[in-house]
C-alpha cells in the first residue's frame, strides 16, 4: 500500500495531534475541574453553589471525549508509551479515575435531598473529584519530565520500579501545584462567563486573581528548577528518525538542562513558555478590568502554553527514564507502525472535525448566564 506521508513525518503530526488532545482536554475538561475546585470557596448557600455546579452540567458529560480520546490516541500511536505508563502509574490512574467517578454521582444525586448535610457531602465530593484529578495530572507531568523509574529487558518488557508515594517528590508536587491554579484560574474564567452578578462572581474573581498569581510565580519557579537542577535528557548519536520502534535502538543520556536545548535550535518556540507567563497576567488583567472575555482568554492561553512548554521542551522525548536513560521512549522509537499512523490519522481527519462541531454546536446552544432566578425555578437544573 502506497503512504503519501513518510514515516518521521506521520510520527510528527501524532505527536501534535498527542498534544492537540491534551490540550482540548485541558481548556474543555479543564474548567470543569476547576469550577469544582472553587466550588466550597465560590458558593456559601445553597443557591450558590448550585448557580456554580449549573453552570458546567450542561457540559462536563461531553468533555470526557477528550479524555477518551486522549487515552485511545496513546493506546493506538504509542503503545510502548501507552504500556509503560498504565502499568507503572497504575495506582496514580486509578485515584484520578476514582475521583472523576464522584462527579456524576455527585451531580445526579446531590438536589435528590433537601438536606443540608446531604447536600454539604456532595458539594465536598465535587470538590475532590475536581482537585484530586487536577493535582494528579500536574504531578504526573513532573514526573514525565523528571523520567519514571522503569526499564524495558531485552524482550521490551516494561519493569516499573517506583511506587505511588514516590511519585509526590518535591518538583512533581511543585507541578501539581501549578495544574491546581493553572485549572483554578480556568475554573474562574469560565464562571465569569456563565454566573450573573452577584456575590458568588465577586468571590470567583478574588480566587481567580490568586490562583492567576499563583500560577506565574509557580510556572517561573518550575522554569528555574528545570533550567538549574540536575533535570532533562539527551540522545547521543544519529538520530534514525524513520527507523523501527525500538527504544534499544537508540543511545539516551540524562543531562542537567537538557530540556532548554529545543529554545537554542529553535527560537520560535520560546513563544509557548511566553504564553504561559503572559496567560494568567492577561486573565489578572480581565479579572481587575471585569472583562470576562479577555479572563477567560488569558485563562485558555495560560493553560495552552503551559501545556505546550512541556510537550515542546521535551521533543523528542515521550516518556524518559530515570533508572535505565537507554529505556526511554521518544517520538522516533516507541510509535506505532508507519501504516498503523496513516489509517489513524485518516480516521482522525474525517472524526475530529465532527467532535469539534457538535462541542461547538453544544456551547452555542447552551450559550448565556445562569441566573439565581434560573436555579430556584427550574427544575431541570441540578
Amino acid at each position: 500500500m502506497h503512504i503519501p506521508l513518510d514515516y518521521e513525518t506521520l510520527r510528527v503530526i501524532w505527536w501534535a495531534l498527542m498534544g492537540v488532545l491534551l490540550i482540548g482536554f485541558a481548556l474543555t475538561d479543564g474548567y470543569d475541574l476547576g469550577v469544582a475546585s472553587l466550588l466550597p470557596f465560590v458558593g456559601r448557600t445553597d443557591d450558590e453553589r448550585r448557580l456554580v455546579i449549573n453552570s458546567v452540567a450542561p457540559h462536563w458529560e461531553g468533555h470526557q471525549v477528550w479524555f477518551i480520546l486522549g487515552g485511545g490516541a496513546i493506546f493506538a500511536a504509542w503503545p510502548f508509551v501507552y504500556a509503560v505508563s498504565f502499568s507503572g502509574f497504575y495506582l496514580a490512574m486509578f485515584l484520578v479515575l476514582a475521583a472523576l467517578i464522584l462527579r456524576p454521582v455527585a451531580f445526579k444525586y446531590r438536589s435528590k435531598h433537601a438536606d443540608a448535610a446531604w447536600r454539604a457531602r456532595w458539594d465536598w465530593a465535587l470538590f475532590v473529584g475536581g482537585l484530586v484529578p487536577a493535582l494528579v495530572f500536574g504531578v504526573a507531568v513532573g514526573n514525565v519530565l523528571q523520567g519514571a523509574p522503569f526499564r524495558l529487558d531485552s524482550d521490551l518488557r516494561s519493569h516499573y520500579e517506583g511506587t505511588l508515594l514516590g511519585l509526590f517528590s518535591p518538583f512533581a508536587l511543585l507541578t501539581g501545584l501549578l495544574s491546581v491554579s493553572m485549572l483554578a484560574l480556568h475554573g474562574a474564567g469560565w464562571l465569569s462567563l456563565k454566573i450573573e452578578e452577584g456575590p458568588a462572581l465577586a468571590r470567583a474573581r478574588r480566587y481567580g486573581g490568586i490562583a492567576a498569581l499563583a500560577s506565574v510565580i509557580l510556572f517561573a519557579l518550575g522554569g528555574v528548577l528545570v533550567a538549574t537542577g540536575k533535570i532533562g535528557f539527551r540522545i547521543e548519536g544519529i538520530v534514525d528518525s524513520a527507523g523501527p520502534s525500538n527504544p534499544h535502538y537508540s543511545a539516551t543520556i540524562a543531562a542537567a538542562g537538557a530540556w532548554l536545548d529545543n529554545y537554542g535550535k529553535h527560537p520560535w518556540m520560546v513563544a509557548a513558555p511566553a504564553l504561559g507567563l503572559l496567560g494568567p497576567i492577561i486573565a489578572w488583567f480581565g479579572i481587575r478590568q471585569r472583562s470576562h472575555v479577555i479572563n477567560f482568554a488569558g485563562s485558555s492561553l495560560a493553560t495552552t502554553g503551559i501545556i505546550a512548554t512541556v510537550g515542546l521542551s521535551m521533543f523528542p522525548f515521550i516518556l524518559p527514564s530515570s533508572i535505565d536513560p537507554g529505556s526511554s521512549l521518544t517520538v522516533w522509537n516507541a510509535s506505532s507502525s508507519h501504516l498503523t499512523l496513516w489509517i489513524m490519522l485518516l480516521v482522525t481527519i474525517i472524526f475530529l472535525p465532527i467532535v469539534l462541531g457538535y462541542t461547538a454546536w453544544a456551547f452555542r446552544v447552551m450559550f448565556g448566564r445562569i441566573t439565581l432566578r434560573d436555579v430556584q425555578t427550574n427544575p431541570d437544573f441540578y
